[in-house]
């Protein structure tokens, strides 16, 4: 690929529905955090030319003590976040360099990714300009109102928005110098490009690119990281391997 690519990993959230001490980014996914995880996906790729890690204010000393040298010799620069999903990738948007020829959009707690996906999105969003992961709803779906069912919602047709998100650079950035104009609450970066009438494909997944929500969705993530096949190293194997991170 020919195209130049920024990585935005978006680790500013309140995990409100996580709970316990520690945010869901920074709770160990077999060893390692999971925003690490995620990022390992993107970090040895030769497209990509710069990898931002949006972190809330409030975990800033946690993450330079802990994990501020491996960020560093990684080349991952930290952007602190905003409120609102869509306000921390503004604040990252800003740390990106005008030679950046697409810009991805991933959850830092999507570390179940597999790196055929990534390959693919990146494609398709250089061949489109603006592509993302999903994969089909297969559960029946329910429209609930005070805890009474209202109607059930024909799922044909209805995919689940996962990360990333790729982006042509120019696009994504007029696409939220005109946020304004969107009405309701923004949920992703592809709602914010649709908006502009621009055409969003999809690369299908499955529900493996699980993104942790809750303490129990922290076994599923181990089960399917176990269940992958790991990659044959190119060279010689250290004792330390697993421990790179």
């Amino acid at each position: 690929m020919d195209k130049s690519i920024a990585v935005i990993v978006c680790a500013a959230g309140a995990s409100a529905r996580f709970g316990g001490d520690r945010k869901k980014p920074f709770v160990e996914v077999m060893g390692r955090a999971a925003f690490l995880r995620s990022i390992e996906y993107f970090s040895n790729r030769d497209e990509v030319k710069q990898i931002i890690l949006a972190i809330s204010k409030d975990d800033e000393e946690l993450v330079t003590v802990k994990w501020g040298s491996t960020l560093a010799f990684n080349g991952v620069k930290l952007c602190l976040g905003g409120a609102e999903r869509f306000e921390t990738v503004a604040n990252a948007l800003k740390k990106i360099g005008d030679d950046i020829d697409l810009i991805a959009v991933h959850d830092a707690v999507r570390c179940c990714l597999t790196h055929d996906w990534v390959d693919a999105v990146f494609e398709k969003a250089a061949e489109t300009g603006a592509a993302m992961l999903a994969c089909p709803v297969n559960a029946t779906l329910k429209r609930v109102e005070k805890g009474v069912i209202r109607e059930t919602v024909d799922r044909e047709n209805l995919y689940e928005a996962q990360t990333p998100q790729v982006f042509d650079a120019k696009l994504l950035r007029d696409a939220y110098v005109k946020i304004g104009k969107i009405s309701g609450k923004i949920t992703d970066d592809a709602q914010l490009v649709e908006a502009l009438g621009h055409r969003v494909h999809i690369v299908e997944t499955d529900y493996s690119n699980l993104k942790i929500t809750r303490k129990s969705d922290l076994p599923i993530a181990e089960a399917i990281i176990k269940s992958r096949p790991k990659p044959k190293p190119d060279g010689p194997i250290g004792p330390y391997v697993e421990a790179q991170w």
